[in-house]
């Protein structure tokens, strides 16, 4: 029995598409999976899917079935019940890869990891960029709008450093507050994680319970604090080891990799960095991550922005002044796609050089929405319980202290980031710096504090000398 997901295209209600617009949309995210984030992320881990034709009345029911279902935050776009379209992809919470195991129970961790560099560009405008990372400053920013209640402890430069101990406090830190950066699955079912965008409650004595027949079959661990400490640990341990393990043999394509060194591996903002300056140490230990590793991968994707936004903005601009003057090109530059090998092939020039050409503004915008997605792609590790006499060579296991399992992992939400939402990017990207300028940084600097009380009334006191 196959366990599949099926993917419908959403569209405001507005914003209705053509059962044509829909069938080529779909083809270009599949095309763009296979074609281009295979080779950046390697065979194993990119599940691209397919495209099929479903009887138009049975999608009408389903539509029908799940609206209920769908998060309040999602039903802004409507569901495409009309095309008949949909994508066919594998079940990640589900999938494993080798068949004795189907039959046993499946843990599933899902993991956004968000952008794990700080930004290494000279066009950075503002010296806070190069010293805390985009998603510990964007934190302050989306409690502040009340998406978020508090502030997450989770940094991505720790979980990206491949240092043991700044990766297992990055996981705690993504325990205690999900957000919509963790969630864990078990035989497919959502048991950890928010549902929406909420005050996510983390009761680990209830993840505990759910976790504790995987990691302690023969219950012979007493219950209470400690035990859902330890047992919190040892799903802390198995992330780590399978992130860090390489389970595919590819090398990622004929990419040139960035060199990781040029961006600075630890950010002002994390806890953990605080704590060890507290403790007087002010060299964070790198470790450095496997070159086989998905992590890697995804840092190496991620660091194709290497002009940051303020860079790369005026490049785009100057696409958008070529593209009025010459619309009939868009589709030569392939802007909306094809998304193929010829696509991938003009994405390994790494010069940043620019020699003022439409050309080299191109590859830099589509080199940053490559970056883009994977910045906000995620990562499903798939463990399922395997017996000792069943584990060979040919299968990824990992070991804890009372069990061991068999993984696998894999990447999602692979869409191209939109040519069209660099834009918004840039100007995003301008409200989170000055709002961690003026309301974060401000506090706690006296000389900027008095410097940002832009309202409040002066009294200028003359002292005789």
């Amino acid at each position: 029995q196959r366990c599949v997901v099926l993917r419908f295209l959403k569209s405001p209600p507005n914003q209705h598409k053509t059962s044509e617009e829909i069938l080529h949309h779909l083809q270009n995210i599949v095309d763009f999976g296979k074609h281009v984030m295979k080779q950046f992320f390697g065979e194993n881990y990119v599940h691209h899917g397919e495209i099929i034709q479903l009887p138009l009345d049975f999608v009408r029911q389903l539509c029908l079935k799940i609206q209920p279902e769908r998060p309040e935050s999602r039903c802004d776009k409507d569901m495409d019940a009309l095309s008949g379209y949909a994508m066919c992809l594998p079940n990640l919470t589900r999938l494993q890869t080798y068949r004795f195991v189907e039959h046993r129970p499946i843990l599933c961790i899902e993991i956004k990891p968000k952008c794990g560099f700080i930004p290494f560009s000279s066009h950075v405008s503002q010296e806070i960029k190069h010293k805390v990372c985009r998603y510990c400053m964007h934190q302050h920013l989306k409690v502040a709008n009340g998406k978020w209640k508090r502030p997450s402890k989770y940094c991505p430069l720790d979980l990206f450093s491949g240092n043991k101990q700044r990766m297992h406090f990055a996981l705690k830190s993504l325990l205690q507050e999900a957000q919509n950066n963790l969630k864990i699955f078990k035989n497919g079912e959502l048991i950890y994680g928010c549902k929406d965008d909420q005050d996510c409650v983390s009761d680990w004595n209830e993840l505990a319970r759910h976790l504790k027949p995987f990691f302690f079959p023969s219950n012979g661990l007493v219950s209470g604090p400690h035990c859902t400490r330890t047992i919190v640990k040892e799903l802390i341990h198995v992330i780590t080891m399978t992130l860090l393990s390489s389970t595919d043999a590819c090398r990622a394509g004929d990419m040139k990799t960035v060199p990781i060194s040029q961006g600075r591996s630890y950010c002002e903002a994390s806890p953990f960095n605080k704590e060890l300056v507290r403790n007087g140490k002010h060299k964070l230990e790198s470790s450095g991550l496997p070159r086989g590793c998905l992590l890697y991968k995804t840092l190496q994707a991620q660091m194709l922005d290497m002009l940051d936004i303020e860079g790369l903005y005026p490049l785009y601009s100057r696409v958008e002044q070529y593209l009025e003057e010459f619309p009939e090109e868009r589709s030569t530059l392939q802007i909306d796609g094809p998304y193929n090998e010829a696509f991938y092939e003009k994405l390994l020039d790494l010069s940043t050089e620019d020699d003022g050409t439409v050309a080299f503004a191109l590859t830099k915008v589509q080199q940053y929405r490559i970056a883009m997605t994977a910045k906000d792609c995620s990562i499903m590790i798939a463990l399922s319980p395997c017996l000792q006499d069943e584990c060979s060579e040919q299968r990824p296991v990992v070991l804890t202290s009372k069990s061991r399992f068999t993984f696998s992992v894999s990447v999602l939400d692979l869409d191209l980031k939109p040519y069209e939402s660099i834009p918004h990017q840039y100007k995003l990207d301008g409200k989170i710096v000055n709002y961690y300028l003026k309301n974060v940084q401000a506090k706690d600097d006296p000389v900027m504090s008095s410097l940002f009380k832009e309202n409040e009334d002066c009294t200028l006191v003359l002292h005789k000398v």
